[in-house]
């Protein structure tokens, strides 16, 4: 006769015979409790962490209501956390890494920092999380998915604007973002190119940093204000230097004057754009970066094969186009009955 397996093993040798069959009650339980363990797994729902660049934009905002609303259409869970500012590549690490700790389930990061971020990118992949890289790339390719704006083209879109508006001659200043960020210099590498290449009689005077800081924006163009008080047109390749120039601008009576083209919106943006302070602005779809973000990690979790990169167009608008249907769906999303 075979024997049971030793005491407390909780299994027994294959054709093992029992010298006493377990009571019906005990056995009752043992497939309660593997129904309930079956059913605890089956019901798991995922989670999926989305780290932004920063939180304290409109921007991030549309981003994080659009993770919200795939979230919610997909059924996971979604953990919004990053830094307040773009600049705190640090306190972005830090966050990387607790969401690795927590092992989620998979992740979704905009890299603040080309560079500092790869390691942290590195260790989750490690881990057998999944990472899906949006908005701003970095110097890895160990991802998913790349999920941005065409940075390139949309900095293309706002060269050509501001050559047309001042008629292909003059001089022209750039308000850049911060030095590291992947997706503001293939803006402004993608505006310098076309701007070298198609308008030759316009000049570059000058580079300034804004360093994702409405203040320090400000500043800057300010002080490109006072070098070139001859300047004709002005670049900014994000929100927050657009409002900085807009605000030196109008502290010099220059509104209007000096054509300027901004980068993505805000609603003192918009105001600016109707005022004529501003006189185009680049937009992106943040709603729909986030969302695509989470929903092609989503399709990896349930064994898809997402495409590696996802392109997303940017659009120019002016004045104009401020009441057309699609132009206000794209530059006021209905955020609220997402982030509730």
């Amino acid at each position: 006769m075979k024997r049971a397996g030793p005491a407390g093993s909780g299994c027994y040798n294959s054709g093992a015979v029992l010298s006493k069959p377990l009571p019906r009650v005990l056995l009752a339980g043992v497939l309660l409790c593997l129904a309930a363990v079956t059913a605890c797994r089956d019901s798991h729902r995922r989670t999926i962490a989305v780290i932004p660049k920063a939180t304290s934009h409109l921007f991030w905002v549309s981003v994080q209501a659009g993770a919200l609303a795939a979230g919610r259409d997909f059924d996971v869970d979604v953990l919004w956390n990053g830094p307040a500012t773009e600049t705190e590549y640090d306190r972005q690490i830090q966050i990387v890494d607790s969401m690795i700790a927590r092992r989620v389930d998979g992740l979704a990061l905009a890299a603040a920092d080309r560079v500092a971020l790869v390691g942290p990118l590195d260790r989750a992949m490690a881990a057998g999380i999944p990472v899906v890289i949006f908005d701003s790339g970095l110097d890895s390719t160990n991802y998913v998915t790349f999920v941005a704006t065409n940075n390139v083209a949309a900095g293309e879109m706002g060269a050509r604007k501001l050559g047309e508006l001042l008629g292909g001659k003059g001089k022209a200043a750039v308000v850049l973002h911060a030095p590291g960020s992947r997706s503001t210099m293939e803006r402004e590498e993608g505006f310098e190119r076309v701007m070298k290449a198609e308008f030759p009689n316009i000049r570059i005077v000058a580079r300034q940093f804004g360093m994702s800081d409405r203040a320090k924006a400000r500043a800057a163009a300010e002080n490109i204000l006072t070098a070139h008080p001859d300047l004709n047109g002005i670049f900014a390749s994000t929100e927050p230097s657009s409002t900085g120039i807009s605000l030196a601008l109008k502290a010099r009576r220059l509104a209007g004057k000096v054509r300027f083209v901004g980068f993505d919106s805000s609603d003192s943006m918009i105001e600016d754009l109707r005022q004529g302070t501003l006189h185009a602005i680049v937009v992106q779809d943040p709603f729909r970066i986030g969302y695509e973000a989470v929903k092609t990690l989503v399709d990896k979790l349930g064994g898809k094969a997402p495409a590696r990169q996802m392109d997303l167009n940017a659009r120019v608008v002016v004045r104009e186009d401020l009441e057309k249907p699609e132009v206000k769906s794209l530059l006021f999303p209905d955020v609220r009955k997402y982030l509730k």
